[in-house]
Formats: structure tokens, C-alpha cells, sequence
């Protein structure tokens, strides 16, 4: 069998003439950034998720960093799980946040509401909102109410959406459940446009000013050499949003592909007794990536290697190594106790789920994890399922 690649850029040979075509009328017009094509990318992603206003630019990073900004969070503290990317911690620190770390549950890979309270009442006035992110693409079922206990205390609550395209809970869509998300399309994301982001909210100014911001700080339609803001040069080019638009328009059929994935694999491990985190919760899951918690007397490398040996290739973790002990954060951040985060970041594995997953790969990607983890479960009868 050939390996079976985590990492799969869904771009079919109707999709690439679509881009020649296209792409050869944008190079063409002359017009190559803030066009046509980047307003209907935004547009119909603004339509996808449910909010009003969708605002492209460069990197997901850099969508994280202006939604901060637009926060106004200098000398303020946010909360932000230490099991996240680089970028979402630096982000904070570019906009001139204190960053305060979270812990995790094993069953969620998210920070509990009750660990966001006692955060709340260390640090108190002090904490400006939460930077929550919806690690894998899952929603926590318990999110709803750490936005209403946020609102209630006059702070914000942000999405890092990086994961979820197309994640759904309780009628909502991942960005649009709490007061702006941002989304990543790095070539490894559900969709990509090589690179880029998106930031989307529902409020007017702050639409205006995340315009501003990704292009130079100069605002409305004043695009000559008058600069309100402290911008950058954070625009995606008219090419990146021609490519976003086709992976957009053929995001529900690969995210139905990760979907039957994930409930044919799942239901593999389920029967075996091996845990891993749930999305069973939500209306739909964007499934980048499946959790799964690592059996007792297994071990990360060994397990890796042997299901590589089968053509199970495992994508990254999230994240084998959380924020709090990575050396570039070292004296940045106040660092505390953080169990599950330290127990299960380097526990658990991620197997191979893209939109070229078939039913019939799938199934042997269970098969071959139940193989290589059961004999674990058996060692250690008793414990329990996800």
C-alpha cells in the first residue's frame, strides 16, 4: 500500500483550469490586490461562516494579531491555552497583551470554564477577554458558556478558527460564536490559499479598522500616503483569493470526506476501548485533525514508527509541545501549573484524515490503530473509552 499522507492539497484538474483561466485574466487586468476577486472571497466566506463582515489578509497570524489589536489589548492580560500554536501566543504578544496560560482537559484538548473563572479571579480586572482556540476543529460543548461568563464580566471572547472551517455547534459556525474569530489557510488547513487568513466579525468599525489595518493603516477608500493607523503591508493578493474562492467552493465536499472519515474511524476505536476526543457533540466538526489519546506503556516514537511501517503516516500533534515550555517564551509569560497539558500533549497522536480519505481508507487506518493500540487497552483493562 503507498503511504497514507496527513497533508492532501485538494486541487483537481478541473480546479487547475479554472485558476489558469483566471488567474491569467487577473495578471491580465493589471489588478493584484484588494480587486475583484479578494471581495467575492470575502464575501462568500462572510456567507459561509454567518457574520457580516470577513476581512482577508496575508496569514492567519496576522489575522490573529489585528483582532487583538482591535481589541486593544496593550497592558491588558488575555487567557490563552498553552496547547496551541506559536502564532496564536505571539500574536498576543505583538499586540501588546500579557499572555496568561491555560491548562486543558483531556477529554477536549480546551480549557474548562472553570479553569477561565479561577484565571478570572487570580488576575481580576486585569484580564481583558480569552483568546479560545478550537484545537482540531472541535467546539467544546462547554464554549457557549465561557462566552456568556466572558460577556457578563464586560470581556471579549475570540475564536482562533485556524482548525474549524466548517465547525458547527448548536446552529453556529466556528468564528461566529463569539465577537470574532480568524481563520488560518496554511497549505496544511482544511482549505488553503497557500497562504492567507481571515478575520470575521459582525461589527462594522471593527471591519473598518481591520481594512486599515492589513494595508498600511490607511483607511476607507484613502488609499494615497495618509496613514491613520499603525498598519502593515498584511494584504492577500488578488491569486491567493482566486484560490481561496475555488477551495471555498468545494469545502462541503471535502469536508463531507473528513467527516465519514472520522465516523468510520472513530467507531473503530470506540469498540476497542481507546479514547480520543469527541466531536459527537456538534452539529458537524471540520475534523482536521482526529485526538487520540495514547494507551498506558505506549510510547510516542515507537507507535509512529510502527504505524509507518503499515503506511500510516501521523500528521503533527496539538501540540506535542505546548507554548509554556517552548524556549522562545521563556520569561515572557507568567508559567503555572498546567496537568493535562503537560500529561497529554506528548500523548497522543493524530492519525491521517484529509479529504482523499475514502471509506475504504479509513477503515484501514482504524483497523491499523486498533492493531497497534489494542494490545495497550488489553494491558490495562478497565480503562476508560472516550
Amino acid at each position: 500500500m503507498q503511504p497514507i499522507s496527513p497533508f492532501y492539497f485538494d486541487f483537481d484538474k478541473d480546479d487547475i483550469e479554472q485558476f489558469q483561466q483566471e488567474s491569467a485574466r487577473i495578471l491580465s487586468s493589471g489588478v493584484l490586490i484588494l480587486g475583484e476577486y479578494t471581495k467575492r472571497f470575502e464575501d462568500d466566506f462572510a456567507n459561509f461562516v454567518g457574520t457580516k463582515y470577513a476581512i482577508s489578509c496575508n496569514s492567519g497570524s496576522v489575522a490573529l494579531e489585528f483582532l487583538l489589536r482591535i481589541k486593544d489589548v496593550r497592558g491588558k492580560k488575555v487567557l490563552c491555552p498553552s496547547n496551541t500554536n506559536f502564532a496564536t501566543i505571539a500574536a498576543i504578544m505583538r499586540a501588546g497583551g500579557e499572555v496568561v496560560y491555560l491548562d486543558m482537559t483531556k477529554e477536549t484538548f480546551a480549557p474548562s470554564l472553570a479553569m477561565i473563572e479561577e484565571a478570572v479571579e487570580k488576575h481580576g480586572d486585569s484580564v481583558a477577554g480569552v483568546m479560545w482556540v478550537h484545537i482540531a476543529g472541535i467546539i467544546a460543548a462547554e464554549f457557549p458558556e465561557a462566552v456568556r461568563f466572558c460577556h457578563d464580566r464586560g470581556m471579549f471572547m475570540l475564536e482562533d478558527a485556524a482548525h474549524a472551517h466548517g465547525s458547527i455547534l448548536n446552529g453556529k459556525m466556528a468564528g461566529n460564536l463569539a465577537d470574532g474569530g480568524a481563520f488560518s489557510f496554511f497549505p496544511t488547513k482544511v482549505m488553503t490559499t497557500c497562504e492567507g487568513g481571515m478575520i470575521v466579525t459582525n461589527d462594522e468599525h471593527e471591519d473598518y479598522i481591520a481594512r486599515s489595518l492589513r494595508n498600511q493603516g490607511k483607511r476607507g477608500v484613502n488609499y494615497g500616503n495618509y496613514h491613520e493607523d499603525f498598519g502593515n503591508s498584511s494584504r492577500m493578493t488578488e491569486i491567493h483569493a482566486l484560490i481561496g474562492s475555488i477551495q471555498l467552493q468545494k469545502l462541503p465536499k471535502m469536508l463531507k470526506a473528513r467527516q465519514e472519515g472520522y465516523k468510520i474511524i472513530s467507531k473503530q476505536l470506540r469498540e476497542a476501548g481507546i479514547g480520543f476526543v469527541s466531536a459527537d457533540h456538534m452539529d458537524a466538526a471540520s475534523h482536521y485533525k482526529i485526538i487520540i489519546h495514547l494507551p498506558d506503556g505506549a510510547d510516542l516514537k515507537e507507535t509512529k514508527a510502527a504505524l509507518a511501517k503499515e503506511g500510516v503516516i501521523l500528521g503533527g500533534g496539538v501540540y506535542e509541545m505546548p507554548c509554556h515550555v517552548q524556549p522562545v517564551f521563556r520569561g515572557l509569560a507568567e508559567v503555572g501549573s498546567y496537568p493535562g497539558t503537560d500529561q497529554w500533549c506528548p500523548r497522543h497522536i493524530c492519525p491521517p484524515v484529509t479529504s482523499a480519505t475514502t471509506p475504504e481508507l479509513a477503515q484501514y487506518i482504524g483497523e491499523t490503530l486498533v492493531k497497534h493500540l489494542g494490545a495497550y487497552m488489553l494491558a490495562t483493562a478497565g480503562s476508560p473509552a472516550a
